[in-house]
Parts: C-alpha cells; sequence; structure tokens
C-alpha cells in the first residue's frame, strides 16, 4: 500500500457489484445513480476509477458472464477492488441465486484472493439499505444473512469490510419515510423525460442519495487508507457531463448557491469537458469559486454584430460568453473561450464583479477578449491570454501576475478606460508576450478613454512590440492624462531608445506589489487567499 503511492503511477480503484453500485444511463434527465458512478467527483487525477458494476448482477452472475475475469486482468500491485454484491444474489431464479452461507461466500473469496494475488488490495462493501419500513416507521432489513456473511468473509479473509449498510440504515431511518423518499428514486408523474408515468423506488439512489452514500463510503475508507486523504477532494457542488456530479451544466450549478452566502465559500468542481453555454454568475451569487480539471472548457459564439432574436445587433458587452457580475469570485484552470473568430469584437469573459481572482486560466479570442469591466479590481496568475485588437480592455483596476500575453495578429493588447482619480489600471508584473507566426506590429496599449494607465514590470518582450511600444489611438490630447509606463523590461521588444515621448520609464516599483495595488479601502490581498497562498507577489 505504501510503496504504491510513492511511484508516480495512477493507482486504479476498481468497482465491482450491482446497480446500487453501477454508473447509469442519464437520457431523458434520469436521476439514478449508483453510489460508484459519483465517486470520480471525488478524486484528483491521481486516482482513476474504473466501475464494473452492472445493474441485476449477483456474485454468481458476475463470475459466469465473464465480467469477473476481465477486472482481475488488468488489476495491478497497488490497485484497489472493491466489492458489494447481495442485493440480487438473493433472487430466486438460477442465473443469479446464491446461498449466503456457501456460495456466496465462496464468491467473495474468489474476488479476494485473485485480487491478493495480483496485489490488489480488496475492499468488502455490505449492501446498501432498501427504504423499507413498517407501519410504525421502522426500517426493517431486507438482506438477511448476506450481511453476516460478507462481514465472516472479511473476517477470514483479513482483509478490511466497510459496513455501508450500517450507515445507510442510520441515516434512513433518521430521515424517516417521508424525507427518505428525496434520496430514492421516487419521481412524480410528468416530471422527468426518462419516466413519464413517475417511479416509485425504494432500491435505487438518486443523485443526492447516491452522493451521500459515496461520502459515507470514502469518509470509511480514509479511516483504514489515510494515505488516499491527499488524493481526495470535497466540493460542494460538481459539474460533469458523465453524470458523476450534480450538475450538467456550470449554469445549474451557480443557480443552486444560496444568494449573498457570507458565512462561507461555494466551491465547485467542474470535471474535464467542453461546455457550451452563456453562463451568468449574478450579483447576488458572492464568494464562489470554480475549479475546474484539466481540459475544462467553457465556450459560446457569440459576437457583437450578430443579431439577437428582435433582429438588434448584440453589442460588444452582449456578445460575451461568460459574466461575471457577483464579487469575490474566483475561477482556476478553466478555458474561457469565444469561438467566433475573426469577425470583430467577441467576448469570452466580462468581468465586472469587484476582488475577482484567477489563476492558470486561459482566455481565448480575437478582438476583444477579456473585457474588465466596471471599476472593480481583479486578478490574474499564472494565465494565458490571446487576441487580436484590445483583446485586455476595460476600466477595472487588474493586475496580471506571471501571465503569457499572445497576439494572434496585428494590433493592440491592450485597451484601458482607466477612470478618472484611480491610482492603478492594468499592471503586468513578470509576463511574456508572444506572438503568432508573421505577426510583427503590436502596440502594448491604446487609450479607450482619457485617463487609461498601464505598467509593464519586469516583463519579456517578443520583436513583435513596435519600437513606439504605445499608441495614443489618435487622440493627441489623451497624451495629457494617460499613464504608460515600462520598468525593466527584457527581450527584442523591450528596447526603449525609440518609445513614444507620452510613456515613461519608472525609476523604481515602489507601490507595485499585488497587496497595494489592489488593497483598497479593505485590504484586499488576493495572494492571502487559500486558492493563491504561498503564490508569487
Amino acid at each position: 500500500m505504501l510503496s504504491s503511492f510513492q511511484s508516480e503511477r495512477v493507482i486504479t480503484i476498481f468497482m465491482i457489484g450491482d446497480s446500487t453500485m453501477a454508473d447509469k444511463k442519464t437520457d431523458g434527465g434520469n436521476p439514478e445513480r449508483g453510489w460508484g458512478h459519483m465517486w470520480p467527483s471525488f478524486f484528483t487525477a491521481k486516482i482513476k476509477i474504473e466501475n464494473n458494476a452492472q445493474n441485476g448482477r449477483s456474485s454468481k452472475s458476475f463470475i459466469e458472464e465473464g465480467r469477473w475475469q476481465k477486472v482481475v486482468d488488468r488489476i495491478q500491485p497497488g490497485d484497489f477492488l472493491f466489492i458489494q454484491f447481495g442485493h440480487n444474489d438473493s433472487k430466486p431464479d438460477t442465473e443469479r441465486y446464491t446461498d449466503p452461507h456457501t456460495t456466496y461466500k465462496a464468491n467473495l473469496h474468489r474476488f479476494i484472493k485473485e485480487a491478493k494475488e495480483k496485489g490488489g488490495i480488496p475492499v468488502l462493501f455490505t449492501s446498501i439499505v432498501r427504504r423499507n419500513f413498517n407501519e410504525n416507521g421502522l426500517l426493517i432489513d431486507t438482506h438477511g444473512d448476506y450481511l453476516s456473511a460478507a462481514k465472516a468473509v472479511a473476517q477470514e479473509a483479513d482483509i478490511v469490510l466497510i459496513d455501508l449498510n450500517e450507515r445507510t440504515h442510520a441515516w434512513i431511518q433518521a430521515l424517516g419515510p417521508e424525507q427518505s423518499k428525496a434520496m430514492f428514486m421516487w419521481v412524480e408523474p410528468g416530471t422527468l423525460p426518462c419516466c413519464p408515468e413517475g417511479k416509485k423506488d425504494d432500491t435505487h439512489l438518486n443523485i443526492a442519495g447516491a452522493r451521500q452514500v459515496a461520502l459515507f463510503a470514502l469518509e470509511e475508507l480514509v479511516k483504514y487508507y489515510p494515505k488516499l486523504a491527499p488524493f481526495i477532494t470535497h466540493y460542494d457542488f460538481v459539474v460533469a457531463q458523465d453524470g458523476s456530479g450534480d450538475f450538467f451544466t456550470i449554469q445549474e450549478a451557480i443557480n443552486a448557491v444560496p444568494d449573498f452566502r457570507k458565512s462561507g465559500r461555494t466551491t465547485i468542481r467542474i470535471r474535464t469537458g467542453i461546455y457550451k453555454e452563456k453562463l451568468i454568475v449574478p450579483e447576488c451569487k458572492i464568494n464562489v469559486t470554480l475549479i475546474g480539471e484539466e481540459g475544462t472548457v467553457l465556450t459560446y459564439d457569440d459576437y457583437a454584430s450578430k443579431l439577437n432574436r428582435f433582429g438588434e445587433e448584440k453589442s460588444t458587452s452582449g456578445s460575451a460568453g461568460c459574466y461575471i457580475y457577483a464579487p469575490d469570485f474566483i475561477a482556476e484552470n478553466i478555458t474561457f473561450q469565444n469561438t467566433s473568430g475573426p469577425v470583430g469584437q467577441a467576448v469570452a469573459i466580462l468581468v465586472k464583479g469587484d476582488r475577482a481572482a484567477f489563476r492558470h486560466c486561459r482566455f481565448l479570442g480575437f478582438q476583444d477578449t477579456l473585457y474588465t469591466y466596471g471599476t472593480g479590481r481583479q486578478y490574474y496568475e499564472e494565465c494565458y491570454i490571446e487576441g487580436s485588437v484590445d483583446f485586455i480592455f476595460g476600466g477595472a483596476t487588474a493586475v496580471f501576475n506571471h501571465c503569457v500575453i499572445h497576439s494572434l495578429a496585428n494590433g493592440y493588447i491592450t485597451a484601458p478606460s482607466t477612470p478618472e482619480g484611480k491610482k492603478h489600471g492594468y499592471v503586468f508584473l513578470d509576463c511574456r508576450l508572444t506572438a503568432a507566426q508573421g505577426v510583427k506590429k503590436v502596440y502594448l496599449s491604446r487609450p479607450w478613454r482619457p485617463f487609461a494607465k498601464a505598467v509593464f514590470i519586469h516583463c519579456e518582450l517578443d520583436s513583435h512590440i513596435v519600437p513606439e511600444g504605445w499608441h495614443n489611438w489618435n487622440k493627441p490630447e489623451a497624451e495629457k492624462t494617460i499613464f504608460y509606463a515600462e520598468f525593466k523590461n527584457s527581450g527584442k521588444g523591450a528596447d526603449y531608445s525609440r518609445r513614444v515621448r507620452f510613456s515613461k520609464q519608472l525609476k523604481h516599483i515602489k507601490g507595485y506589489s499585488v497587496s497595494e495595488i489592489l488593497g483598497g479601502e479593505d485590504g484586499w490581498n488576493p495572494l492571502a487567499d487559500s486558492i493563491f497562498a504561498g503564490k508569487k507577489n
């Protein structure tokens, strides 16, 4: 066990069992889930979940159909095997029935023995409880001797047993006959395409029920295998296109966040996938964190001249694929993309909320990729931002820390509209400015509004940056009010000998730390948030 986690190899958890553990089809909005279906959303990429549980299978039929052989052939030293059978072993048909004292135990012993021979770590689970209340509101057991048989096998084989029956029995009994329906497949008629006539199923769990049982299993597992703890993640909500989360879309998760939740931060994990949706985080959904897995992309394809349903142009603001209006928003490991191409203004994301922070995110588009809307404060760390013209624009005070700024065409990187009286506009710290092949004429900035501010400090500028460096947008009067400056930049585009006269070379950078730029009246420092703790300042 210890040696398996010292290697870089991804550990696989193989799951074998019946429908209460199995992955489910999600067609027609089907909310039925096995608890194993939910497990991938609780682990980092260092743990792989391979759920081989199947509806209707017993320990006998799972073996006789050849399913077990396909699993055991793939087990490697250090992998886990989760075993949970019993619901169907009691069925009277000859294909599935096993005697709890003989054949059922023998099958469990076979799974355990053969997994151990491959260097695997078998873990036995008792069957989850059925929702079977008597007239007095007491939950009555339906699994009989299969529970004691599983416990006996675990003791005989000297392996860990996780008593999910006991955990789920206490849980469902506490909920009672009525409230417990909300955890099982009780569906009102006419509410879901998957079961238009409704459903009353006391065996199979819905999304909420399966998530809770998965948590029970996880809590018990780490008691015996604490080395798994670093690979376990906990989020308030999970978004997943394969049904392993609470929601299929990011917007559904945002809508579920309590309005003006001030006592805690709502964390949302977004599993790998391309999510084509026009996302809105409204002002009432404060303190939200979105964490994407590798390959998480939020995309849309609106653009300014595209017509809306009334035949009107959508405008620059209306072209955005994502709107962040709420304060204290955090995003990590997410790509925000506008796929409309070089068709004029086409915003990937519009950020208005104050104290917004992004880390390891990508912003993809052409003209007007990133709209730092309004006058709030924003922080971008180790992000990648690409575009062609004015692809970072707006009135916010924003810090770009160790980011890559990539120009796809000749044009202008920034177009700040800093309000009069603001001490800072855009500040780029230790960033790399790169360009696509053939791009040779790019300006650092041009002023969208007369008091525009942009500063590049310790940045590496490739040869695509023009010697003049800055542009006045053909507004000579703006030269008197704008503040464009650099400090000790490097690279072929950093030669300041031919810079325009209205730009400056700073003599020092006192006052240009992240905390000083973004502190404001409330002392906000994104590097103090746990998600950014220990990062560059």
